[in-house]
């Protein structure tokens, strides 16, 4: 359970209806794990009693005495949401702190990640909320995807003085951009790792995870020494956030959950307001399930009133949804993944690509997504791996999927074309990805169109017109052609190569011939997304399970133990809608038909956690069975 409140300079009775009594009800409601309160916020104030920050104009009461009070004797974790590099408060009584932007400006809102801040508040009032409170840990927000490039002059000194590059660029297209653009990367490295170190050699046992720390938004081995990693998905479209979100997340050797904004709506109409409701069970449980399926944690985000208590109506259902966790955990919390798929995420090349620091502002991740969107709306149980997390484990994915990336390091091209050598099927999305792998792919490129244009996809009759990237190829002997696209909506005019297949040594490559990533997210069409399934099918056509009924299902594998746990989610509704703040119908689909890939006939199939057994045939190594209806989500235990 996540509440905070960001207190404001309108704070002014913060702690006047937090009692004892506020707690204990949390607790009796919900059972959570561990529960995170707010004590400093985006504005820099602190909203208990400190010595160290800047106080709330008001404090009527300490809370957080009143929150470790009874969460210790509850025998209930308590974590404080913390933030880090935004803080406007340190700003306005430290100017010298600020971070300086590219027209030579003192932000208002963030700190330097090379400047005294970290010392001089953070790590004291760390300490102070150690020592004083005894708390388990922080949480620290506004932290990573906060911090911009800075310009302040011992910075550009710094880089000037380490590179040797004197010219400083200011915009992407400058000279150097992308040098200056790692010298800040390191910078946030180099003071997450001073904050957290320093914190660890004074209590050992405090943990700490910095808020989207190691995720997508920072694609790299782990380097500091976090606890556990954590994010709190997008406001509006979570589903899609947690499909993508979980992935990046889970491959990266640490604990982790994600955090649901228990609310929907816009963040701001004008003049600071906020327009949020507060989601229904169903909708927050099925943003759980997605969660739980790929063996994480899952917070619930509540807002705290103005003066720091809940509102108690929110606690029922925020009881519904940890029920419904609670009734997963033992069958879901830390399996391990089935390697089915592996959807590459070229981390290197994210940093090149993205303008911001750790940040996809913007659209550099919109590709990977939707190709993710595409693999899991076909049923495919879907890994995303960064280029480190699949070094020396390619060998384990009968399949890897690249998507959009329009440049690789020569290693990695190495790897991938030796991973396919050795028998492994690569499939390259793009013109731009599979230019870079055209020897391998036996293909000549005639004409290349990095500008969007319109084509006409066609498959099985039927034709969906896509504006995107392109590319006119020639095969050579032995690519075969697969599929085509037209000029114009059609199919009596000359068509044009889409996609095509090469064996390569033991494996085969494969590659489109125009993007899909970012096109599926805009305007998702049936003939692209079953276009995209009968390509992976001619490289992968015997996956662990098949899941046949509807496409609106997650399919998501784990090992639980010695047994298969098969993880269906349904995701039909209009979760997607930005217009849909809150809903409480999520469409049932089915019956749902599972063919599952055996050595052995299973003893039993059981259906959790309504822990029952289905009915199944076997034959020729697959069993087969029928769900006859998923409403949120179930996991199939395979004995």
């Amino acid at each position: 359970m996540h509440f905070d409140f960001h207190a404001r300079r309108e704070s002014t009775a913060v702690g006047k209806d937090v009692t004892p009594e506020m707690v204990e009800y949390i607790i009796d409601m919900v059972h959570p794990d561990y529960i995170q309160c707010d004590c400093k916020g985006h504005m820099g104030y602190s909203s208990y009693p400190t010595k160290v920050g800047y106080r709330a104009p008001g404090i009527a009461r300490d809370t957080l005495t009143i929150w470790r009070e009874v969460t210790a004797r509850r025998g209930v974790a308590l974590f404080l949401h913390y933030s880090g590099i935004w803080d406007d408060m340190a700003i306005k009584h430290h100017p010298d702190w600020a971070r300086v932007d590219e027209q030579g400006h003192e932000d208002v809102h963030m700190v330097s990640a090379f400047g005294p801040y970290v010392d001089e508040l953070m790590i004291p009032q760390l300490k102070e909320l150690n020592d004083r409170y005894s708390v388990d840990g922080v949480w620290v927000d506004g932290d990573c995807w906060a911090v911009h490039h800075d310009y302040r002059a011992e910075v550009i000194a710094a880089f000037q003085d380490q590179t040797g590059i004197q010219e400083i660029p200011h915009a992407p297209t400058d000279a150097y951009y992308y040098e200056f653009t790692q010298f800040c990367r390191e910078g946030f490295r180099t003071y997450l790792r001073h904050y957290i170190d320093t914190l660890h050699q004074h209590n050992a046992d405090f943990q700490i995870a910095s808020n989207w720390a190691f995720s997508s938004k920072m694609p790299e081995p782990v380097s500091a020494d976090v606890d556990f990693l954590s994010g709190d998905f997008w406001l509006q479209n979570s589903v899609n956030s947690a499909r993508l979100e979980a992935r990046c997340l889970r491959h990266q050797g640490l604990p982790w959950d994600l955090m649901a904004w228990s609310f929907g709506g816009q963040h701001v109409l004008g003049d600071n307001e906020e327009d949020f409701s507060t989601k229904s069970v169903s909708q927050l449980q099925r943003e759980a399930a997605i969660v739980l399926a790929l063996s994480g944690g899952f917070q619930l985000y509540f807002q705290q009133d103005r003066n720091g208590a809940i509102f108690p109506w929110q606690m029922q259902v925020a009881r519904e949804v940890a029920q419904f966790c609670r009734a997963r955990q033992d069958v879901c919390h830390h399996a391990e993944p089935i390697p089915q798929i592996a959807l590459y995420y070229a981390g290197s090349t994210f940093y090149h690509q993205a303008t911001a620091l750790f940040e996809a502002h913007d659209g550099a991740l919109q590709p990977l997504q939707g190709v993710l969107q595409i693999l899991l709306d076909n049923q495919y149980s879907t890994d995303i791996l960064m280029e480190h997390q699949l070094k020396g484990h390619m060998a384990e994915y009968p399949i890897i999927v690249v998507p959009e990336w329009s440049q690789l390091e020569p290693d990695q091209i190495e790897n991938l074309l030796a991973y396919a050598h050795n028998g492994g099927k690569l499939l390259l999305i793009g013109p731009a990805t599979a230019f870079l792998f055209a020897t391998a792919l036996q293909v000549d490129f005639l004409d290349v169109s990095h500008d969007q244009q319109a084509i006409y996809l066609e498959y099985e009759g039927s034709l969906a017109r896509m504006k995107t990237a392109t590319a006119q190829v020639q095969l050579q002997e032995p690519a075969q052609a697969f599929g085509c696209w037209y000029a114009s909506n059609n199919m009596t005019l000359p068509s044009t190569t889409a996609a095509s297949i090469t064996a390569y040594g033991r494996g085969k490559i494969a590659a489109t011939y125009f993007n899909v990533g970012k096109r599926y997210l805009e305007a998702t069409t049936t003939v692209v997304r079953d276009f995209i399934q009968a390509l992976v099918h001619e490289l992968f056509p015997e996956p662990l399970v098949t899941v046949t009924g509807s496409h609106l299902v997650d399919v998501a594998l784990n090992r639980f133990g010695s047994k298969l746990a098969i993880n269906l989610v349904n995701t039909a509704g209009p979760h997607a809608d930005i217009h849909v703040h809150v809903f409480d119908e999520i469409p049932a689909v089915g019956p749902l038909t599972i063919s599952i890939r055996c050595e052995e006939q299973p003893s039993r199939i059981m259906c959790q956690p309504e822990n029952f057994a289905l009915p199944f045939t076997w034959s020729e190594g697959r069993a087969m069975v029928t769900l006859p209806r998923l409403d949120i989500h179930v996991v199939l235990i395979v004995e």
